[in-house]
């Protein structure tokens, strides 16, 4: 039985709107530790704009002296000063690079390392809500591009503003009449700028939130490779693909369309400025109230100004897209983690192992108040060493039960305890610590098999014989023998989530995994569903050796795995209804008798499609 929760959002629902100011002001707190190199940064990069600026008055001295003289001597000197603040320019520029450059990727570090710590920490209802997709593309693309924006956009667009206000400023200089041209007909570039935030910042969003998506059908159609080619749904997929690609190629297309309307007005309004300029320019200097030199470094000076004011555009759309990755990477910063150490916790130091449920109520937080809750009312003791098994119909709740013990999910009502302590007293390390879990669907991590058998053992030393000993015991209880066959043995890399191997054995290394961990409680949901009959056997028997001291929850899905237990407790739409040994229920509990009568059905099942499989594997 698999838990049924909302599906997965493309997007978390609005928020109140800020400005992009104080949007990018949550990123201070990981740029405090670097801000003197950045600002260094900032300074080597305003120098070499102010260095820039500089040249034409130096141009202004060698028309009006030199030139304007004869002296063609004096122009080397000229053309060296010139010179010397070029190259100083460019020493400035890579300054600027060397300065900003590894605190930027310090910064991505922190903050990529933050919020995969944060994943880490949200409950499991958040990633049931989330697409991973959605997760992925806010971990790898969204990170990076904050990274760039600190290492060039945020610096550049500062300098850059900075530049234009001290040129238009100089411009002045020459004649007012001139500068009031300049900067009038520049005026309207912040108008086309406030109409561009508008409407460029809700596409970056979009595209953004789209780009997720996509990733989120890629690792679908990646992972469930195998169920698309049995039943031939490859062009299925690759249609909805193709169609959540054209939505992003369109929504990408109207931001192209979007910056191409800022550069064309960044790049016609200062022409239309210099064609004014330079006819009121030579109109004044025919009347004696500018000089040639003058007007030959007021042209220089906008020229110089002219890459500034061109790459407004481009750093505000900038800026725009890192708005929008702050966003949406602090959605998940802001999401609340209801599922946290408490302040004062308790502790238990020689843990017994007994398990209890007390009027347990649950109920995911989606679901509709009008609704009865999934579970209702649950009261459930487990003695310490017990072996009890879990039986129910599909939907009455046994799997959902089987997360409250680990604090996958916390109780809406109720309480369950271990060893008499309300499991939400403990810290998670160690509840995690009392309670092992294997589930039915086995999922292994890129990692050798001696990794991933002793996950849950961070205690033990990697490679010592203590480890080597649990590890070779909780295989030989798994019936994990295969593992020596494979090419490295213990040591073999297992693929992406262990797709290489079979179910079976997967499942096997998974309940390897959970008896490693050696926990005072274990639970068990139906961790066997993927072995042949004969290998449960063995493991149900070795099972028993390892549970005499273990007090274990086991939800059973064949009347074998019935069997193992000492108690068997019925579950029945969220409520337990009867609780006792197999045969006391086989004689009490019409009920149970109809559970168990399908249980066995579908093992009989079970047992001739692995006859049908041992027949083949025989021809």
């Amino acid at each position: 039985m698999t838990i049924t929760a909302a599906p997965p959002q493309s997007s978390p629902p609005p928020r109140p709107e800020v400005s992009t100011a104080k949007a990018l002001a949550r990123l201070l707190p990981f740029a405090k530790p670097v801000l003197p190199r950045l600002t260094l940064g900032a300074a080597s990069a305003l120098g070499a704009s102010l260095l820039a600026l500089s040249i034409p008055l130096v141009l202004e001295a060698i028309v009006a002296g030199p030139i304007a003289s004869g002296d063609i001597s004096q122009i080397a000197w000229g053309a060296a000063v010139v010179l010397a603040l070029g190259l100083a320019e460019a020493l400035m520029v890579w300054l600027r690079r060397w300065f900003v450059l590894g605190p930027a990727t310090k910064v991505e570090y922190d903050i990529r390392q933050s919020f995969y710590s944060r994943l880490q920490r949200l409950p499991v209802s958040f990633h049931d809500k989330w697409q991973s997709g959605q997760l992925l593309s806010r971990m790898m693309q969204d990170i990076s591009m904050l990274r760039r924006w600190m290492a060039f956009g945020v610096v550049l667009l500062v300098v850059n503003v900075i530049t234009i206000a001290v040129g238009t400023v100089l411009l002045f200089r020459w004649h007012w009449l001139l500068g009031t041209i300049f900067l009038i007909t520049s005026a309207p570039l912040w108008y086309a700028g406030y109409r561009f935030e508008k409407t460029y910042g809700s596409l970056a969003r979009q595209s953004q939130d789209q780009a997720g998506d996509l990733a989120t059908s890629v690792e679908e159609s990646v992972h469930g490779i195998r169920v698309l080619k049995a039943f031939g749904r490859g062009k299925h997929a690759l249609q909805k693909f193709t169609r959540q690609a054209e939505t992003l190629r369109e929504t990408e297309l109207s931001k192209a369309r979007a910056i191409g309307w800022i550069w064309f007005w960044l790049v016609l309004l200062p022409d239309i400025a210099f064609a004014l300029c330079l006819g009121a320019g030579i109109y004044l200097t025919s009347i004696g109230q500018l000089q040639t030199a003058e007007l030959v470094a007021f042209f220089a000076m906008a020229t110089v100004l002219r890459w500034p004011m061109e790459s407004i555009g481009f750093l505000f759309s900038f800026m725009l897209d890192a708005r929008t990755a702050t966003d949406r990477i602090f959605e998940v910063f802001d999401e609340e983690n209801t599922i946290v150490d408490p302040e004062s916790p308790h502790s238990i130091d020689r843990p017994r192992g007994e398990l209890v449920f007390e009027d347990v109520h649950f109920r995911y937080q989606d679901a509709a108040t009008h609704e009865r809750d999934l579970l209702d009312g649950i009261d459930l003791a487990l003695r310490p060493g017990e072996t009890m098994a879990l039986v129910g119909l599909t939907g009455s709740g046994k799997t959902t039960l089987t997360t409250l013990p680990a604090r996958l999910y916390d109780v809406t009502g109720g309480r369950v305890t271990v060893d008499g302590v309300d499991v939400r007293d403990l810290t998670l390390g160690e509840l995690r610590r009392h309670v092992g879990m294997a589930f039915e669907d086995a999922t292994l991590f890129s990692q050798s098999v001696r990794d991933n058998v002793l996950l849950g053992r961070e205690d033990l030393a990697a490679g010592s014989p203590e480890a080597e000993a649990i590890m070779r015991e909780a295989l030989q209880v798994a019936q994990a023998g295969f593992v020596d066959d494979l090419p490295d043995g213990v040591d073999t890399i297992i693929g992406e989530e262990g797709l290489s191997l079979s179910g079976g054995q997967r499942q096997r290394l998974a309940l390897a995994r959970a008896v490693a961990a050696r926990p005072a409680v274990l639970v068990l949901d139906d961790p066997l569903s993927a072995l042949d009959v004969d290998t449960e056997a063995l493991v149900e028997d070795a099972l028993r050796e390892v549970l005499h001291a273990t007090t274990a929850l086991v939800v059973a899905h064949r009347p074998s795995t019935v069997m193992l237990a000492d108690r068997v407790a019925l579950l029945e739409a969220g409520r337990i209804t009867a609780v006792g040994t197999h045969s006391d229920l086989l004689r009490e509990s019409e009920h149970y008798r109809h559970v168990i009568s399908s249980l066995e059905v579908e093992e009989a099942r079970l047992r001739a499609r692995q006859k049908d499989q041992d027949w083949e594997v025989n021809l």
